[in-house]
């Protein structure tokens, strides 16, 4: 029969770890993967729920998951979040696919729940999300550090059973979120060697406002959907090609 770890990567999670933890308490192997910076009692509490936890120096998201693959000892690994849960129903469709299913790795749809409201447009839903991997057939490109993209070896399957994301409980925690994605993005682009347009800083909102709330249908959350596309449009659109523009500027005149 073939077996499975549920890992998690973790950093000052100890109001939401054990809630994650629970939800995957079905798996053969609880692994969590703790920034050496955390400092409360996640790792307490995830060892009092029978997780194995490995300390690893956070670098980026890529390489992060990439040392879970490393220390995974079962046959399957399935990645969640510390602010998700797994549904009894996906459990046991993840324990159906582990055990019968031909692919080597399988999306997993996502509810995203942003300030505490179930967000369906814009692009929040299903939100396929990449979890479920044969352990010797997947790892995470390290030049992509933020939306980590992943390398599969065989053919991918899409699971009908989503995941529960509590995806920012505050305005003020998103904002912050944004903040470290924008960093981490406009570093990979200046190491890639991409340099922003003079326009794009000004275009590049207005087409991530469009897509999220015109395409994507963002307008059908209300007043929640509208706040929430013009937030995309400024970090996406805007905010990552100002810093891209401001690393630029200091690496030139560093000559």
């Amino acid at each position: 029969m073939a077996s499975l770890t549920a890992a998690v990567l973790a950093s000052n999670n100890e109001e939401i770890i054990a809630r994650c933890l629970q939800s995957v308490a079905w798996a053969d192997e609880l692994l969590v993967i703790l920034d050496t910076r955390s400092t409360d009692r996640t790792a307490e509490i995830s060892e009092g729920l029978g997780a194995r936890v490995h300390r690893s120096r956070f670098e980026n998201f890529a390489q992060q998951r990439n040392v879970g693959f490393a220390e995974t000892r079962t046959e399957w690994l399935f990645y969640i979040d510390s602010d998700e849960e797994a549904t009894p129903a996906l459990a046991q469709e993840i324990l159906h696919v582990v055990a019968h299913g031909q692919e080597t790795g399988w999306w997993v749809p996502r509810r995203n729940f942003l300030w505490g409201k179930e967000t369906r447009h814009g692009g929040w839903y299903p939100d396929y999300q990449m979890r479920l991997y044969r352990v010797d057939c997947a790892r995470y490109d390290v030049d992509y550090p933020v939306h980590e993209m992943v390398q599969l070896q065989g053919e991918a399957g899409h699971l009908q059973q989503p995941l529960i994301h509590h995806n920012y409980a505050s305005l003020g925690q998103f904002i912050t979120k944004q903040h470290q994605y924008v960093e981490l993005e406009a570093q990979r682009r200046f190491q890639a060697g991409i340099r922003p347009h003079v326009w794009t800083r000004f275009s590049q909102p207005l087409r991530e406002f469009w897509r999220h709330y015109v395409r994507l249908q963002g307008f059908r959350d209300g007043w929640h959907g509208l706040k929430l596309c013009a937030l995309v449009a400024y970090y996406y659109g805007y905010a990552v090609t100002a810093r891209l523009s401001q690393l630029w500027r200091a690496h030139e005149a560093a000559g």
